[in-house]
């Protein structure tokens, strides 16, 4: 008889299976995917951000109104606690210029494989292919290759993640199970997403230039990045950070050149420039990119005037159509309601369930949060969900 089942086999439900696991239970996961840690493997591609170093204030923040609700999540299993977790899985690790922690390897693999052997060892079972259905008087119904079966274990960890990245996982159909229960779910937003432009014709030789050393400003967020055009827009990290106030109705402006107070823009602006043409003046003086001077000029030309031309380098407005479709999201916001859940994140409702993970409803910006706040609630919720049991 399984006595701990975990569906979903990302982060947070492998965090809970491996506390479990730890607690002496029989514990069985369970994904729909093929293969486990889908989405886990793809945020390693371009470097496996694990989580930041930084004030604890400063790191709380960043999840704004769920900080009170994960704060219990975050302060057991902080960023130090995480490092010392991945360098017990024989990872490696070092710290970027910016706080941010990564393997050495910069990848998920090695990390994953070495996880995986950790729950073998603990004896933890794992199945893949196992679509969850419903859910009955505490019966679990599943669709897999052997056709319909059934669980009853005593506690389930639910860690199914949110409603983008489908095909590795990841689309919030089990929020009508839930909702069918009585369970409050917040309706799922994209987090972490591109922005929809349309540029007009001259920014074409611009696509999949980067832009870099800038500032994004909306609402009454500010943050340094890099972001990328593209065909369809705007991409990268700069626009994570400052992009809820985006979806939520904020203007995007961009600071093209954040290092220089107003007046002196001004005044390089100002130096003579003989036959060079203003583009190539800009160039010089302000060392602009290409695609950065593009940006300043589309929709209209630049401005003449000294003053007005260095306002506009200074806050350049994005003309956008919002956010890219949820499915191209890193992330979601939405999910599980958190007064639903009781202290150790079990359903009120159903008892026995709890959730884990980014199907619960928070968001972050990328730099580490995300992970973080997964791996804390899946440890949150198997430490809650093997104290019930031993009571």
């Amino acid at each position: 008889m399984v006595q701990a089942l975990v569906i979903g086999g990302g982060p947070a439900g492998l965090m809970a299976a491996e506390v479990m696991g730890k607690a002496g239970l029989s514990v069985l996961v369970v994904d729909r995917m093929p293969t486990m840690g889908r989405k886990f493997l793809m945020a390693g591609k371009s470097g496996l951000n694990l989580t930041k170093e930084e004030n604890p204030d400063a790191f709380h923040a960043a999840y704004r109104e769920a900080t009170a609700p994960l704060l219990p999540a975050l302060t057991a299993f902080g960023p130090a606690d995480l490092r010392d977790w991945a360098e017990g899985l024989g990872q490696t690790l070092f710290v970027g210029s910016t706080g941010r922690v990564f393997p050495k390897a910069m990848k998920t693999s090695p990390l994953l494989r070495a996880w995986f052997q950790r729950l073998d060892d603990l004896g933890v079972e794992r199945r893949t292919r196992w679509q969850w259905s419903g859910l009955e008087d505490g019966s679990f119904s599943f669709e897999t290759p052997e056709g319909a079966q059934s669980l009853h274990p005593e506690v389930c960890v639910l860690a199914l993640g949110g409603a983008s990245w489908s095909r590795l996982g990841s689309d919030g159909g089990w929020a009508k199970i839930l909702e069918s229960r009585g369970i409050p779910v917040a309706p799922f937003q994209p987090a972490n997403a591109g922005l929809h432009v349309k540029w007009s014709e001259h920014m074409t030789r611009h696509f999949g230039a980067p832009l870099k050393n800038i500032a994004l400003s909306a609402g009454g967020a500010r943050a340094r990045g890099e972001i990328v055009i593209s065909k369809h827009g705007l991409e990268g990290g700069g626009i994570y950070t400052v992009f809820r106030d985006i979806r939520e109705g904020a203007a995007l402006h961009i600071d093209l050149l954040p290092d220089l107070p107003t007046d002196d823009v001004v005044r390089r602006i100002a130096r003579p420039r003989g036959k060079t043409t203003l583009t190539n003046h800009l160039r010089k003086t302000l060392k602009l990119s290409p695609a950065a001077l593009a940006l300043a000029r589309e929709g209209s030309p630049l401005p003449t005037g000294t003053e007005a031309l260095a306002a506009l380098l200074k806050r350049v407005p994005v003309d956008h159509e919002g956010p890219r479709p949820m499915d191209e999201a890193i992330s979601t916001a939405g999910g599980v309601r958190f007064d639903a859940l009781d202290d150790g994140l079990m359903l009120q409702a159903i008892p026995g369930v709890f959730c884990a993970g980014e199907m619960l409803d928070w968001e972050a910006p990328t730099g580490g949060y995300l992970l973080s706040a997964c791996l804390a609630t899946g440890r949150q919720a198997g430490h809650a969900a093997a104290r019930r049991l031993r009571a």
